[in-house]
This record gives structure tokens, sequence and C-alpha cells, in this order.
């Protein structure tokens, strides 16, 4: 029987937890055994006596925890203590920021573990289970605007009273992903009036099915700016020329403006500059999702509400779906309970299938080196 170990997050203003209750409940099921180091799930409002009550074994030590460990789950890669408590050959599955934390996983090669980053599963029908990224943008995109709104000095919706009415916010979301397309519909729900823009011309219609407005210049160009794969073509300068000009004159108008857009392996591309953020009005916020990889917003900071000199606040919050711990928890542990099946052959024997197309597109370090073809120096 495969011994599956779930280890405390060590990461600082790490919340989230690698399995729940209801998902060790599963596995025990499916033919693993489970321990879980003790307090792993503490932060996400999962107490210990809940993992044991589902079947787990609660270990006191990091070295109990991982000391028979076949398969390591966790939300954030294995640090230094955890990777050198690993027996040779143990299988990692976590969101390991493959590309911009390189020594990582030359230290799990070295110590001779199979890593797999989840962030590398392919978006295939098949695998859509087990897609983290998207689970994790979900609720990223809703925590944003939360954010926003709580820092915003003014209500969201439309109010009629007696005193007078209140306007309601005008949103802005720039890239319509998982993260724009639940901001959006958050937004919504608050009461706010919402636009949104992509250089994907098939996301207008996903934007107005959510009751958003689309903002683009929509020339002939931008009709033809998407690939048969679905992927946006560079656009000539004339076009990049009148859509920054369009919106400029949007922004300035705005209360909320949250940008979502992100691109793997590089930093994020620079969507608001310093003058747009000059242009809008005192008290406006803007909430930055890209603020981990160098963010999208000119002055935004990791980790801080930068506020301008004309009183615009920039919130570079990083590590949003951890601000919904428990329900972030829950669905990351249900990507990586599905992608666990994987481990297992049709028989329910613990023996995985390297070519298996999923399991191959998510292996990054195996026998002592680093295998990722994008990862390979």
């Amino acid at each position: 029987m495969a011994v599956i170990a779930v280890t405390k997050e060590r990461r600082a203003g790490e919340t989230r937890v690698g399995a729940v209750p209801e998902t060790v409940k599963k596995l025990i099921g499916q033919g693993f055994a489970v321990t879980i180091e003790a307090g792993a799930g503490l932060a996400a409002s999962y107490p210990d006596a809940d993992y044991a009550a589902a079947g787990a074994t609660v270990a006191r030590t990091l070295k109990d925890t991982l000391a028979k460990a076949d398969i390591l789950l966790k939300v954030r890669g294995p640090e230094a203590d955890e990777i050198a408590a690993l027996k040779a050959g143990t299988i990692v599955v976590a969101l390991l920021n493959a590309y911009n934390e390189r020594p990582a996983l030359d230290a799990l090669a070295k110590a001779g573990a199979v890593a797999f980053a989840m962030e590398f599963v392919p978006r295939i029908t098949r695998a859509q289970v087990m897609d983290a990224l998207s689970s994790q943008a979900n609720l990223a995109g809703y925590r944003a605007v939360i954010e926003g709104a709580e820092a915003f000095g003014k209500a969201m919706p439309m109010m009629m009273t007696a005193a007078g009415t209140v306007a309601a916010a005008k949103v802005f979301i720039m890239g319509v992903g998982v993260a724009g397309l639940q901001a959006i519909a958050t937004a919504r729900r608050l009461g706010a009036v919402v636009t949104a823009t992509d250089v994907r011309p098939a996301t207008k219609e996903q934007v107005e099915s959510l009751g958003a407005k689309f903002l683009a210049v929509e020339d002939e160009e931008f009709k033809n700016a998407q690939t048969a794969g679905g992927y946006a073509k560079e656009m000539s300068p004339e076009y990049q020329a009148k859509q920054a000009e369009l919106v400029s004159s949007h922004i300035a108008k705005q209360d909320m403006v949250i940008t979502t857009a992100l691109i793997p392996g590089r930093p994020a591309p620079k969507l608001v500059s310093a003058s747009q953020v000059a242009s809008m009005r005192p008290g406006s916020v803007i909430v930055d999702l890209a603020i981990e990889q160098g963010g999208n917003v000119e002055g935004a900071k990791l980790g801080e509400v930068a506020v301008t000199a004309n009183g615009v606040k920039i919130l570079g919050v990083p590590n949003l779906p951890g601000r919904i711990p428990a329900d972030a928890s829950a669905l990351y542990a249900r990507n990586l309970m599905a992608f666990a099946g994987l481990l297992l052959d049709k028989d329910g024997q613990f023996a995985p299938d390297y070519e298996d197309e999923i399991l191959k597109a998510a292996l990054v370090a195996r026998s002592g080196a680093v295998v990722h073809p994008q990862l390979k120096a």
C-alpha cells in the first residue's frame, strides 16, 4: 500500500494545505494510506481530529510524517528540511513555481525525488479536474474584488436613499482568463458597473454573458487576432496605439481596476502605466493579481498597498487564494487527489505510468536530474 504524506506548509504566509478530510477519506478509499503532519490544516480551519476521523495517521514530527512516504502532496514546493527528510524515489506533487525556483528543483533532483509540477498539468479535457491553476485563479479573481472593495472608500452598488443616491462603482477588468471572469462575476454581484478587455476576440461573448461591457478597438485586425488554437496573435503597432488610447481614456473614469495578465515563465506584462494611474481620481483602487511575477501595474509593490501622490491605492496582495484558505485548500486538494489517481494502475496498484500524457507533461525531475524540456539548461 502506497503511503501519501501531507506536511505543513513552511512558506511564509501560506495558509493552504495539500489535503482536506474529504480527500483523505477518498484517497484511502482508492487504496492509499495517508499520513498528515500535526497542524498541517490548522491555518485552513481543518483540525487534526478531522483528519484522524477521516482515517489518516497524524504524525507529530516532520521526520515521522515522511519516514514511510511514497508520495508527498503539497501546495508550495518543499523546503530544505522537507527535502532532507525524503527517502529516495519519493514522488513530490506541488505547485513548484518551476520557472522561478530552480534551486529547489535541483535540490529535489539531487535528493532522488520524482517531482511533478501541478502548473504543468496540460489543459486537456481529461485533466480538467486536475487543473490547479484554474481552481486557484478562480478564487483569486473573487478575492481580488473583495480586497478592492475593502480598500475602496465608497459603496459598490447604486443605492437610492432618502438622503440621495449613491452611484455604482465603475470596475474595469484587464485580462479575461479564469481570474478575470470570476472578478467580473463578483463585481457584478456587488452591484458595480463592469467593463473588461482582452486581446482575444472570443472573450467578448464571455464578458457580455456575465453582464459586463467589452472594451476594445474592434476593427478587422482585432477580429482576426486569434489563432486556430485560441491564442492571441501579436498586434500591429498601429493597433496597439489605438487600443492604448482607448484604454487610457477609460481608466481615467474608473473607480477600480483589476489586472490579471500572466505569461508562464516570463515577467508579467505591464498593462497600466504611471501616467494612467495618475489620471485616476483620488480614492480609486487598483488590484494587481500578477504582483508575484513583477506586476501588471507600474508602481505596484509586492505585499504592500502603494498610495500614489494623487491618492490612488495600488494593492500588491500576494497569494490571494491563501486569503480564502478553507475553500482554496478544498479545491486544490481535489486537484491533487485526481492527480494521485494517475499514480495507480488499472488494478489499483502503485505503479506510475510515466508515458501517460498528463504525468509526462507535469514531470520536472526524475533519476537525479531536472527533465522537463522547458527547464533543461
